[in-house]
């Protein structure tokens, strides 16, 4: 699977990226976690399984709603307690959700 999460400069979600690596399962350790400045969304988004937003750009959910639903990719914001205590586990658990939601 490979996860996108995008935030305003993709600098603040690196330790979440990190903790959400950490907590893969062995089967798991070839899945991608990548962080994103949201300026870069549309260049990217098509090469992403499920895409989390960090808290702070939240107001952009039904932009990128729009956009990646078109090709069945799910976009949802992390919980800001999740995101601010870099809950790596948490995280990674709701991409799971979503993707086998889709």
């Amino acid at each position: 699977m490979k996860i996108l999460l995008v935030c305003a400069a993709g600098m603040s979600t690196s330790l979440v990226v990190s903790k959400m690596e950490k907590a893969l399962a062995e089967d798991e350790k070839d899945w991608v976690i990548e962080a994103k400045p949201a300026e870069r969304f549309n260049d990217i988004y098509k090469d992403y399984d499920v895409i989390l937003l960090g808290p702070q750009i939240r107001f952009k959910k039904k932009e990128f709603e729009k956009v990646a639903g078109e090709y069945g990719i799910p976009v949802e914001t992390i919980n800001t307690r999740d995101y601010g205590l870099a809950n790596g586990e948490n995280v990674l658990n709701f991409a799971k959700k979503l993707y086998n939601k889709k």
